[in-house]
């Protein structure tokens, strides 16, 4: 008995101290992912200037399929059970999350389509408003993935041969002008040569290559699988700049597309009732259709400082080799800027400043911001945040540093300067050209709302489900409503029996059930690489085969299951269909809630951030030290004190903020500050602090009810090994089974 009760001592405590330390882990790590989404609503950078993914609260199982699926690290990450955006501005519209979420919880969008004015209005064959046969394609449409661009332009050019072969007419201009022999433009070709249309393709460049002809040398293009008309897939998904631009050349030759490089768009002109007029800087081209595939860089930003215009500074880097024993500046903050940064840095003899206006990088790559970080710990590569350049020198250049509310000048000894502060896309070029960008002239968005839990849809199934058995239950309720002993005697015996006949293949059939709904685990385990159909139709395969495998078993038990084996298994899956369907239904509030928490606190400190716009520096001072104080009293009662600390913070936490409030009030009356706004800067402080004891509150109970999911797994693995003991004893003693006297 002792060493029963050592042993017993031990695994308790050793299981009670790995439950800790794991939460204490995911407090830890929860608390750093809302502090760096609070960084990027902050710094605007929640959402990115082209697309971004919306998270249904109300439907996220809490799965994490989506945040696994993400090619681009930061974007998606999982709070309180539930995915949730961390740097909206990092997503690029891959939408893998979107094709992963087994609940349609997830969608990825344009910002603000409704508002935009730098977003064409097109419908929905790529074709702009108000100007029947032009087409846009590619980033210009506001879509960035080099495989979104390659589907835009082969679905422009079927289109145009849609409309070539409905309405055919003699004319001597082309069918197609395409303006772009980047992907998008690339595509449209290859697809319009595949239907044999008259067209021509003009690019300011000598060859195709659109926009990743201008990325750095050896840049990596990260594709997803896609495939070319004519050409067929790509054989990998991960190119270099080289080896894509090389794949393209290669492909225009053998296909002898009619690509006219040299040629500089200007515009498109209206042709009378016959099409379009593209005008260029050295020619016209008369087309029924036009498709514009130029991208959305255009003319680079400048910083509009003094010595702007030496030579030494430059708006792209295509190779850093060339730069060597330079001392350099970099000026931005995306991608472009800390890619040319760290190429520089690597050369020999080079001193590589980066200049950056916030204080932090939210609109980079994970792997870049890994780059940066490890050039700036080599000491390869210097960082200035919360800088402006202030004025370009011959040999050097003025730069101003933040530090706290004050200013410092430093001038910096330099010999380049490069400036990649994104660029003015060629919108009133394509506005002349007939493509409007009016938000009112956009059809209506579907409006992004919750879509609810799809509690309906299961009941369905499980109602139908049911139902059909049921009605087979009454159908041959002469037998099943008959005792066990009088069954025998039954002309449905041999038929509905446990161990004969249609009954026997029901138990066959709750098995396999049982297995497919098992393999459900496996595909939407990250782990392994089962991908077969989608996991959407696997959720709702889980679901039903859960079900129908229940009611399988039930009349294969001939609606009375014994105290077997094969009785308990029955047992098993009938607790773990009801374990399963409150883990799903109802624990699936409480993440919902508290993540509803977390978007109020955020949106009630942009409050403060708003209020402040217009007020004074003493003002503005006085909220900051209600922002720090409210900040410092909710990290430790929402993150910091134990599940018995924020259960005492429900007695005296109101205590401790009036205590706080009353301070800061009295500290706002000293200073003279009007009453109205030391009084309504305290009650958002109120509304910020209950409101993170709310999201705290509802994060214990979930950790609380967590366990309910470990009793759902582990029935379903008392279930599976019960299955497995009831076939090993049938086939053992299958003839005293068969005979009825063991079932």
């Amino acid at each position: 008995m002792s060493w029963t009760l050592l042993f017993a001592l031990v695994l308790a405590l050793g299981i009670a101290l790995f439950a800790a330390i794991s939460r204490r882990i995911e407090l830890v790590r929860m608390e750093r992912k809302l502090e760096e989404r609070g960084r990027a609503v902050r710094q605007t950078n929640a959402q990115t200037q082209l697309q971004y993914p919306v998270v249904d609260l109300s439907r996220c199982l809490g799965c994490g399929s989506c945040v696994a699926a993400c090619p681009e690290d930061g974007v998606l990450d999982m709070v309180h059970g539930q995915a949730v955006v961390v740097n909206g501005s990092r997503c690029v519209g891959h939408a893998s999350c979107e094709r992963e979420c087994p609940v349609g919880a997830i969608k990825v969008t344009i910002a603000n389509l409704d508002k935009r004015n730098d977003v064409p209005v097109l419908t929905e064959s790529l074709e702009a408003v108000g100007s029947p046969g032009l087409f846009l394609a590619g980033e210009v449409t506001a879509h960035a993935l080099i495989k979104t661009a390659i589907e835009h332009g082969t679905a422009v050019a079927a289109e145009v041969a849609r409309r070539v072969v409905d309405a055919p007419t003699n004319t001597d201009n082309f069918d197609l002008c395409i303006v772009g022999a980047g992907p998008a433009g690339l595509a449209c070709s290859l697809e319009a040569k595949r239907h044999g249309l008259s067209f021509v393709t003009i690019d300011q460049e000598a060859g195709p290559g659109g926009t990743v002809a201008k990325y750095p040398r050896r840049k990596l293009v990260m594709m997803q699988p896609v495939e070319l008309p004519i050409h067929g897939r790509l054989s990998k998904t991960t190119y270099t700049k080289e080896e894509l631009i090389e794949l393209w050349q290669k492909i225009a030759r053998e296909q002898e597309l009619p690509i006219r490089g040299g040629e500089v768009f200007q515009g498109v002109e209206q042709n009378g009732g016959s099409g379009y007029v593209v005008r260029t800087a050295t020619g016209a081209y008369a087309a029924r259709h036009v498709c514009i595939a130029l991208g959305r860089r255009g003319t680079p930003n400048k910083l509009g400082v003094p010595g702007e215009d030496l030579s030494k500074v430059a708006y792209s880097l295509l190779d850093a080799r060339s730069y060597q024993g330079r001392r350099i500046l970099v000026v931005g903050g995306g991608d472009s800027a800390v890619e040319a940064a760290v190429g520089l840095a690597e050369q020999p003899g080079n001193e590589v400043t980066l200049s950056y206006r916030r204080d932090a990088f939210f609109r980079i790559r994970a792997r870049n911001e890994q780059k940066l970080q490890a050039s700036v710990d080599q000491g390869k590569l210097r960082v200035l945040l919360k800088s402006h350049v202030r004025a370009i020198r011959g040999d050097s250049v003025d730069v101003e540093i933040e530090n706290g509310s004050r200013s410092e000048l430093h001038g910096l000894a330099n010999d380049e300067v490069f400036v990649m502060a994104g660029g003015v896309a060629p919108f009133e070029l394509l506005g002349r050209s007939g493509v409007s960008f009016d938000p009112s002239m956009r059809a209506p968005a579907e409006p992004i709302v919750e879509k609810g839990t799809g509690l309906t849809k299961a009941l369905a199934i499980g109602f139908a489900l049911s139902l059909v058995a049921l009605i087979f239950a009454l159908w041959h309720s002469d037998y099943y409503l008959l005792d066990r002993g009088e069954r025998a005697a039954s002309a449905k015996h041999a038929l509905l029996r446990s161990g004969r006949g249609f009954g026997l293949w029901l138990g066959i059939g709750a098995t396999a059930l049982i297995v497919v709904n098992l393999l459900y685990l496996l595909r939407r385990s990250p782990r392994f690489k089962f991908r077969f159909g989608s996991l959407s139709a696997w959720m709702t395969s889980h679901v039903a085969t859960g079900i129908l495998a229940l009611l399988c078993a039930m009349l294969h038990a001939a609606m009375s299951p014994r105290d077997t084996v094969g009785g308990h298994a029955f047992l098993a899956l009938a607790v773990l269909l009801v374990t399963g369907a409150i883990g799903r239904y109802f624990y699936a509030y409480l993440p919902r809630a508290a993540n509803g928490r977390e978007l109020e606190i955020e949106e009630i400190k942009l409050q403060l951030d708003r209020m402040i716009e217009n007020w004074d520096k003493s003002q503005r001072a006085f909220v900051e030290r209600v922002q720090a104080r409210l900040s410092a009293l909710i990290q430790s009662q929402q993150w910091r004190s134990s599940l018995f600390g924020r259960a005492l913070a429900l007695v005296r936490g109101e205590r401790e903020l009036k205590l706080v409030i009353a301070e800061l009030a009295r500290d706002g009356r000293r200073q003279g500050l009007p009453e109205d706004r030391v009084q309504e800067t305290l009650h958002l402080a109120r509304r910020a602090h209950r409101t993170a004891l709310a999201a705290a509150h509802y994060e214990d109970l979930r950790a609380l009810l967590g366990s309910w999911r470990y009793l759902h797994r582990w029935i379903a693995v008392l279930m599976v090994v019960l299955i497995v003991l009831h076939v090993v004893y049938v086939l053992t003693y299958g003839s005293s089974v068969i005979d009825g006297r063991l079932t």
